[in-house]
């Protein structure tokens, strides 16, 4: 019985150090660290709700909006996963085909291939720049907008991930959208 009962206790208290005293730790230097990106960036709007997060992308449809990357799990940030169609899949190819008839891509003005394919988690927030200045035009459409005002405001959005490590600039869509939204 005496066996029993410390075994017990170490049990115990190996889960409060190993479980709730690990998720404290890391919480607490994760909120130190970087609170916002602990918090999950979110996006809070005008009138103090909330209106999305920096790390998880949105379906937008409208034509007077940017439009993401596909995803494979229709943007349910609760289940992040990729489609996992080898590149020889017909349905790959086919949500391809879909995807430049929607952007309205032809043989000569070919979409960029971040507009087609879906990211691995099928979550990705950003598009290429090149991916953003190829809505340009549909976009400034239906805002009767002039398409440089949007270039410009795509330019000053876009940023390299890698710093001075790559050129490759990406746009985060959901802030690309609300700054169009503040015009």
């Amino acid at each position: 019985m005496h066996s029993l009962l410390a075994s017990i206790r170490i049990a115990a208290a190996t889960m409060l150090i190993c479980v709730a005293g690990y998720a404290t730790a890391v919480w607490a230097v994760a909120q130190a660290i970087a609170p916002d990106t602990a918090n999950g960036s979110l996006i809070i709007g005008p009138d103090g709700t909330i209106v999305g997060s920096r790390q998880v992308a949105q379906a937008f449809t409208r034509p007077e909006y940017f439009w993401p990357r596909p995803s494979a799990v229709d943007y349910d940030g609760a289940g992040a996963g990729g489609s996992n169609w080898s590149p020889t899949s017909s349905d790959l190819a086919e949500r391809g085909r879909e995807m430049a008839k929607r952007h309205g891509a032809t043989p000569d003005n070919p979409l960029p291939a971040d507009l087609a394919a879906a990211s691995g988690a099928g979550l990705d927030p950003h598009i290429s720049e090149a991916g953003a200045l190829y809505q340009v035009a549909r976009v400034a459409k239906a805002r009767g907008l002039d398409q440089a005002r949007i270039e410009g405001l795509i330019r000053r959005a876009a940023f390299s991930p890698g710093g001075f490590l790559t050129r490759d600039r990406i746009v985060n869509v959901l802030e690309l959208n609300l700054a169009l939204d503040r015009l």
